[in-house]
Parts: C-alpha cells; sequence; structure tokens
C-alpha cells in the first residue's frame, strides 16, 4: 500500500522525518518495502522566467528562448511548445537534468545550427500530469531560481507491505493509528462537521480534526434535505447482511481539486472524476470501499442479491464476466451493475454528465468475496480490502464521510439514508492477563502501559481486564492476539534474545533418513547435469487433473485434493504430479530463447488420504527438453531428447537414492499422459512402480503450448523399499575383491520382438554367487540372422571369491547362463 507523508499527517500530529518513521513502521510490523522520493527525479529543474521569444532562423514552429534562471547570465533555449511567450514564468529543466518520462538526459546541444541550453517542460514530461500540448505555465510570482522540487513540494511516497491478518492497516488512517500508539505522534481524529473555510488542503476535505481517538467518530448525520427516491434492500443477507445508500441529486461532476488528485497519485491511483475519486480517497483513507452509480442509469429499485444462473457483468476493466449463483452482485430492474465488493459495472458508472448520483456503503460476506474474487480471477482495492474483512461499525460514518466530500467538492443536496439489513455487531471479548505479555512473548511491560497501548489500538479495556476488539480488528480472537499488539507495539527489540541450551559434547544428526535421501538425490541430479525448478505445490485443477495417477495397487485413480479456500483459481488443486509445474517451467524458458533444458524439481506430490486426510508422497520430476546436441559440422543436425534419455536419468536416480536397479524390469503402462511405444515404467515386480519416463504425449504437450519430443521421468522416491532391518537402501562401504573379475560373452538368438532387458535379468540371475553384473553390447539384426529373429550380445562379469576359476568351473556356469537364455527361447548362436 502507498500513500505520501502528507496524506499520513492528515490524520498524525508528528514532527518525525521520514527515516523516522520509516523505522517505525518497520518495528511495528507494517514492512516498509520502499520510499520513493520525487524530489529526486525533479533535481535540475527550476523555476524559470522567459525574457524574450523570437523565431527560429531555420524552422518554422520553434522559437529561440532567453531564460532567466536567477543565477548569472540568461540562458538560450529551443522550445516548440505553441505557449512559449515572453514573460512566461515555467520550469527549465539544466544540462545533466534527466527527463523523468523517458530518461533522457539533457545537455547543450545544436537544434537546427542553434544552441540549445536546456528544455522548458511540460507536466507530461516531469510526469505531474498527461497535459503536454504546452509547457508548464507558474504564477508570476514564482520565485524565479527555486528549484522546482522545493517550489512544487514533492512530497515522499511510503510503500507498505500490509500482511493478510491486519485489514486496519489498508487504509492510511489505520497506519497513522499504528503509529500515534507507539509514540510517534498524536492521532488526530476524523469528525465529519460543518463545511470547513477554504483556503487549506485540510479545509478542502471537507473534514475537521479534534481530540485524539483510535477511529473517525460516528456521526448523527446530514440533515437530508428529500427522501431517497430509489428502493435499496439486501435479499442476499449472507452475502451482503447491510447495504446503506443515499441520493445526491444536483452534482457537478469534472476533475478532482489538486489535492484530492495528489493524495491518489501517490498511492498509484490515475485520477479520474471527482465522483470516482473521492469514492477512492475514502477507500485509501480509512479502508471503507465505495461506489457511486450514476441515478439516470438505474431503473427500478436497488438491490444486492444472488448473481441469476447465464447473466453476465460488463465491469470497469473493460471486461464482461460470467456469474453463477454463488456470487452477490448489485443489481436493478434492467439487471447486474456490480460485482459486488469487488468492481462496478461500466454501464452505471459515473462520468462528465452525471448529476444525480446513487452512493452505495455496503458489508459484505469476506469468504464469499475472496471465493467470486477467485472464481472470475479478478482483483481489485475493494476485495482485498473486503475479503480481509472491513470494519462492520463503519457504515453510517462512511456513508456520511463520503456525502460530505461530494458535497464540498461537487455541489448538491442529499437525501436521507436508507439503511437495508444489519451489519454484524460481534466483536471479541477477551478475559486478558496481563502477566501473558512475558509468559507468552518474553518481555516484561507494565499493566499501565499495556492498558494504554490497547486502548491506543482501538480497544476496549475494562478495570478486570475484559478487553473489547474493536470493529476494524476482526484478526484478534483470544489473549495470544492481545500479547502480540502489546509487544509490537512495546517494541520487538526489547525482547532479550536467550539462547537455546545445548547439551554438553558433539550434537547428535537431526537429518531423518527421508531427508539424506533428498539431499544425495539433489546433489547427484546436480551433478549430472541437471537444473534445480522449485514449483508452485498448487495448480489449476485441469492441468491437475491431466496428471492424476492411476495407483497400481488397486488400480483406481487418486481423487484430486481441491482446496476450498485456495490462493487464486489458477491454484486450487494440489499438484499430483511434479510434472505440470516442470512442464510449465520448461515453457516459459523456451519461450524466452532457451535452446536445451535440463529441469529437476524435488518435492512432494498430494493425494487425498483416508478420512480427508493430505497423502504426501516424495517425488522427484526431470524435464528434458528442446536439444541435446547442437548442430555442428561434427555432429551434423540437432538432436532432440528421447525417451532412453529419460531412462538414463531415472536410473542413474534410482541408483543413488539407493534402489535396486539391477533387478527392475521395464513394463508399459506408463500413463496417458505418455506417449505409447516410447514410454515405460520401472518396478520392482508387477505391483511396486519406482519410475515412470518416456515422451510426453502430443496432445499432453500442446496442452502445456508445447512443441517437439518432450522427454520426462517421474521417480516415486516414497516407493522405494527398504532392506531388512534398515530405513532404506544404505550403500555399503566399497572393499575391492582379493581376485579379479573374469568376463565372458553371449549371443543369442531370440525372437525379434522379445524386450532385451528379459534376456539380460535371465542372464544375470542364472547364477547369482558368480555373475555380478549382465550387460547388453550388440544387436543385430541382418544378414545370418533368420527373419523374425534378432542376435543379442550379451557380456557376463563373473567374480571369484575364493580362488580363481577352473575350466570345468566356468563351463558349469556357462551351462546355467544357457539354461536360463533357453527358458525365454533364447538360443545361443553358433
Amino acid at each position: 500500500m502507498k500513500f505520501s507523508l502528507t496524506w499520513l499527517k492528515d490524520y498524525l500530529d508528528t514532527e518525525a522525518s521520514v527515516a523516522e518513521i520509516a523505522a517505525a513502521l518497520n518495528a511495528i510490523g507494517l514492512e516498509v518495502e520502499g520510499i520513493e522520493d520525487p524530489a529526486a527525479k525533479l533535481a535540475g529543474f527550476r523555476v524559470a522566467r522567459v525574457l524574450t521569444a523570437a523565431p527560429h532562423p531555420n524552422a518554422d514552429k520553434l522559437q529561440v528562448l532567453t531564460v532567466d534562471t536567477g543565477e548569472g547570465d540568461p540562458l538560450q533555449v529551443v522550445c516548440g511548445a505553441p505557449n512559449a511567450r515572453a514573460g512566461l514564468v515555467g520550469v527549465l529543466g539544466l544540462p545533466g537534468a534527466t527527463v523523468p518520462v523517458n530518461g533522457m538526459v539533457l545537455k547543450v546541444a545544436a537544434v537546427r545550427g542553434v544552441e540549445s541550453n536546456g528544455m522548458m517542460c511540460s507536466t507530461r514530461e516531469l510526469e505531474l500530469g498527461e497535459d503536454h500540448d504546452g509547457i508548464i505555465e507558474l504564477p508570476a510570482d514564482a520565485p524565479i531560481g527555486t528549484p522546482f522540487a522545493q517550489y512544487h513540494g514533492a512530497d515522499p511516497v511510503f510503500d507498505v507491505a500490509i500482511t493478510p491478518n491486519r485489514p486496519d492497516c489498508m487504509g492510511v488512517y489505520g497506519i497513522a493509528r499504528d503509529l500515534a500508539a507507539a509514540g510517534l505522534g498524536a492521532l488526530r481524529s476524523v469528525e465529519v462537521g460543518a463545511r470547513a473555510s477554504t483556503g487549506s488542503a485540510r479545509a478542502g476535505l471537507g473534514i475537521e480534526t479534534n481530540t485524539t481517538s483510535a477511529q473517525p467518530e460516528p456521526v448523527e448525520g446530514h440533515a437530508p434535505s428529500f427522501p431517497c427516491p430509489t428502493e435499496i434492500r439486501t435479499d442476499d443477507p449472507e452475502g451482503c447482511p447491510a447495504f446503506h445508500g443515499r441520493v445526491i441529486k444536483g452534482v457537478t461532476n469534472g476533475p478532482s481539486p489538486q489535492w484530492l488528485q495528489d493524495r491518489l497519485k501517490s498511492a498509484g491511483q490515475r485520477p479520474i472524476s471527482a465522483l470516482v475519486d473521492l469514492t477512492n480517497y475514502v477507500m485509501l483513507g480509512f479502508g471503507r470501499p465505495a461506489h457511486a452509480y450514476d441515478l439516470a442509469k438505474l431503473t427500478g429499485a436497488v438491490v444486492a442479491r444472488r448473481a441469476r444462473e447465464g447473466e453476465t457483468c460488463l465491469a470497469l476493466n473493460g471486461k464482461t464476466y460470467a456469474l453463477t449463483p454463488e456470487m452477490t452482485v448489485i443489481a436493478d430492474a434492467a439487471g447486474v451493475h456490480d460485482i459486488a465488493g469487488i468492481m462496478g459495472g461500466e454501464h452505471s458508472g459515473c462520468s462528465d454528465t452525471t448529476t444525480d448520483v446513487l452512493l452505495e456503503v455496503a458489508y459484505f460476506d469476506p469468504e464469499r468475496i475472496g471465493a467470486t474474487g477467485r472464481a472470475l480471477n479478478l482483483t481489485s482495492d475493494a476485495r482485498s480490502r473486503f475479503e480481509r474483512g472491513v470494519d462492520p461499525l463503519f457504515l453510517d460514518t462512511g456513508l456520511e464521510l463520503l456525502t460530505r466530500l461530494i458535497l464540498e467538492t461537487c455541489g448538491g443536496e442529499a437525501s436521507d439514508v436508507v439503511r437495508a439489513g444489519t451489519a454484524p455487531r460481534d466483536t471479541a471479548v477477551v478475559a486478558y492477563d496481563p502477566a501473558l505479555a512475558e509468559t507468552l512473548g518474553g518481555v516484561a511491560i507494565p499493566a499501565g502501559e499495556q492498558r494504554r497501548i490497547l486502548e491506543a489500538l482501538g480497544f476496549s479495556v475494562g478495570e478486570d481486564w475484559t478487553v473489547t476488539a474493536p470493529g476494524w480488528r476482526p484478526d484478534v480472537v483470544g489473549a495470544p492476539d492481545l500479547v502480540e499488539e502489546v509487544v509490537r507495539i512495546w517494541g520487538l527489540d526489547n525482547i532479550e534474545s536467550v539462547p537455546l541450551p545445548r547439551a554438553d559434547g558433539v550434537a547428535r544428526p537431526t537429518a531423518t533418513p527421508a531427508q539424506k535421501l533428498e539431499r544425495r538425490v539433489r546433489r547427484a541430479a546436480a551433478a549430472r547435469g541437471l537444473n534445480e525448478a522449485v514449483t508452485w505445490s498448487f495448480l489449476p485443477v485441469s492441468e491437475a487433473q491431466a496428471f492424476v495417477l492411476r495407483q497400481a495397487q488397486d488400480e483406481r485413480e487418486s481423487p484430486l485434493w481441491v482446496l476450498d479456500n485456495p490462493i487464486s483459481e489458477d491454484m486450487k488443486a494440489m499438484r499430483p504430479s511434479l510434472l505440470p509445474g516442470l512442464l510449465s517451467a520448461a515453457r516459459r524458458n523456451l519461450d524466452r530463447g532457451a535452446g536445451s533444458l535440463r529441469l529437476f524439481e524435488i518435492g512432494r506430490r498430494y493425494l487425498r488420504g483416508a478420512e480427508g486426510t493430505s497423502d504426501e508422497r516424495l517425488t522427484l520430476g526431470v524435464v528434458l527438453a528442446g536439444e541435446r546436441t547442437v548442430r555442428g559440422w561434427a555432429t551434423g543436425k540437432a538432436q532432440p531428447f528421447d525417451a532412453f534419455d529419460a531412462k538414463a536419468e531415472a536410473l542413474a536416480l534410482l541408483a543413488e537414492a539407493g534402489a535396486p536397479v539391477d533387478n527392475l524390469q521395464v513394463m508399459g503402462e506408463a500413463g496417458p499422459q505418455f506417449h505409447p511405444g516410447q514410454s515405460a515404467t520401472l518396478r520392482l515386480g508387477p505391483k511396486t512402480v519406482l519410475a515412470r519416463f518416456g515422451l510426453l504425449h502430443p496432445a499432453t504437450a500442446r496442452a502445456f503450448d508445447l512443441s517437439g519430443p518432450i522427454a520426462v521421468a517421474e521417480l516415486f522416491l516414497d516407493a522405494i523399499p527398504a532392506k531388512r532391518g534398515a530405513v532404506g537402501f544404505a550403500r555399503p562401504g566399497y572393499a575391492p575383491p582379493a581376485l579379479q573379475p573374469v568376463t565372458r560373452d553371449f549371443a543369442f538368438l531370440v525372437a525379434a520382438d522379445k524386450p532385451a532387458g528379459d534376456l539380460v535379468r535371465a542372464v544375470k540371475g542364472a547364477d547369482k554367487a558368480n555373475i555380478v553384473s549382465a550387460r547388453l553390447f550388440d544387436d543385430f539384426r541382418g544378414q545370418g540372422v533368420p527373419e523374425g529373429q534378432k542376435s543379442l550380445a550379451v557380456e557376463v562379469t563373473l567374480q571369484p571369491v575364493e580362488k580363481s576359476y577352473a575350466e570345468a568351473d566356468l563351463k558349469a556356469i556357462a551351462d546355467k547362463v544357457t539354461a536360463a537364455a533357453a527358458k525365454l527361447g533364447a538360443v545361443l548362436r553358433g
């Protein structure tokens, strides 16, 4: 949230510097993300007077000016503004100054053969407005030579991060309240009174400041001039418990006064018109969203109700939104005009021709607002406040404050107030013990100081320490919340740092076996040249549904874990697989010109467990996209990744995780997300799936806006079985054998459709006492091999233990290998 120092001082009587205010904000838990100093970008610009203006000798639309800067001789400046003339007082950018709008650094230069020593500036060039038809015209008595930042009154702007539990600080007044409680000044109360005299910014606000208070005082209201001509009601008491409104006739809409535009600009808002700007001012100043409708565009009663199936709303952002019956809207007899609490409609918005307005100040259910905003993927300043929880007791005061501002600024006369429904008024009442500040907060604070802090924050503290929370603090529900309030205002720096006790001797390892496994596999993946990605654990439902896994144990789909209160509609489902997030990361990198991607991620996938619990599984995902090898004179064309690349990564990382990779079987059924025939699973037996790998199915790739072959692998680290008596597959220390190994080669004729892995596995298991490894080193089909068959050559490594092999020993082992291969229909090739 952004606000200027001047705006803050409207509500806080303080002489503190910008640095002191920033330090205080950080100390009380309102993090200052940045401070903008407009004076810095206006450095080098001065108030100057044009002494003479003559036509440029070489250009019809340019003039040559002599300009008095208040120091030394006048400067010669070439200017093309139509309003440049002798006697005009404006703003001169001197050589070396940087023009805010485009970053151009001014310098002495020749323009059409005439030297120019700077530039006379427009409001747009200095980012002070949108006018660029002419240069700025200042009053004739403006002090010549004064730095323009000093003359203009450039105001520092704070950018403060507001946490979701602090709806009271979504307005400048709430931030001022916190600073006053921390002792940085006195809080000015804001009351709606008689019209103030003109001549000051505060008078222009149409408000008066009186004694210190934690919240603008409730008001009896402006005496109405006529009954409200429009029926106002709420037909959705759950979504909109209270709807207050009134009509103001005879207003004159137009540009806002300068003080109002300055405050909105400091908050990052673009001034639109007086009526719209005043509603934004009340929202930003007091955290109370409101809306003004053009009465001439409304038909019949104005009602807060549920949307009907098929209804739409053209919002102020120019987009049309399809509504559902779960959403609250503001409508009249003609249809929907407002997505309640989020954004107004374009049809009934105020314009320069508006003369009569209907003001709406309502209370909307925070959960309903949040759900609607996520469903429509629509964010706004109003939504950010309503879904946090606005003060339900500020309805009348907010409406009266907005009324007075409009009457002061736009004129007109107001009707009586219509109050439909009843806002919730139940605030938390907590039995508090001041000793909790020390037992829970770790700091002893005098009881009297705790009472002062709580009362300064707006809490009501009884003699028996029964504390009643104000309406603007829905986050306070118990005594620990009050301890937090007291301690943060007292000062977190006052809490003494106490080291944790430590036992004597060497500390025991604290990492769990799962953590050790995760670290080991992460290092191995990085060592293999993979780049680690960290993606969201939340996915859009469509992407998550596309990667729901089929569990081999029960052959049923694992139901998706969908959140009831997600961050946004695009983060509604917990990921059932790491691959969707990695594929999205791959797309972003490829779109930005990455030629080759080797990404991996270690994290949890989430399934719905028994009795509604979350079943979290440790998983590793790999995505290989782009070019495996670049084109070159030695390599030829660039080669993409294929299924065997994914398989190699899966086997290597499973081996690092301690899985018995030599015993794994390659089987199909990797899933519908994979390319049939170019994907498979790695299993221990038919049911225990340790990984799946292969090329992504073209339809899946298109769904993620990816093209070309995409090789992926997913390792289910949680499925790796532990050895007996151990918590995981631990690799023993290496002890080299005393005798040298012996290798023997075997060539077998097998059916062409027989997987080579089956033969290698059979050969290796033929004599487990002597055969330590077997690998395929040749696959030949052609001359000398019968039709429909292939020749597979396997290298077998034998390891003697007690003595070297005799010829008879080797023959016996060879017979076992041949017999094992024969069971698969393989014949030793002659």
